[in-house]
């Protein structure tokens, strides 16, 4: 079995995805770039996480598409993007999202204890299942 399968596999037997949709769109974005040279396991948790609802999937598809066909982007560029966006959202919830993207793109660990106290439940969750799914990502041997 392929590793990607076996992350999809991996996150479905632990009820990672918080519908079909998410599921299907998760995998989609898997299969068309899981072979791009620019493919990372830290890009492939902020798939994850860009895939909870059709508005942030899209904005993930384009940033790849520009990924893909460009030979000047990396994921550094896509990286600043995230932060733009984030500084964006500053009075909602995606502020956090985006900051936790970032973070799970380039590696770099992410403080849950630094959210504030009244945060959206529901933002409050999707980070939390985001940073559970990225440990399953890393527990997915390469092999």
């Amino acid at each position: 079995m392929k590793w990607k399968d076996r992350v999809v596999e991996e996150l479905s037997e632990q009820n990672m995805f918080q519908s079909s949709a998410h599921r299907s769109r998760f995998k989609e974005l898997l299969d068309c770039y899981v072979t791009a040279p620019f493919f990372t396991r830290g890009l492939c948790k902020c798939m994850y996480l860009s895939c909870w609802d059709e508005e942030h999937f899209i904005i993930m598809l384009d940033m790849l598409n520009k990924l893909k066909l460009s030979e000047n982007m990396d994921l550094q560029d896509m990286n600043e993007n995230g932060e733009l966006m984030a500084e964006e959202a500053a009075d909602s919830y995606d502020n956090y999202v985006m900051r936790l993207s970032c973070a799970l793109l380039m590696g770099e660990p992410f403080d849950v204890e630094a959210l504030p106290q009244d945060m959206d439940p529901q933002g409050r969750f999707l980070i939390q299942e985001a940073l559970k799914a990225s440990e399953i990502i890393d527990s997915v041997p390469d092999k």
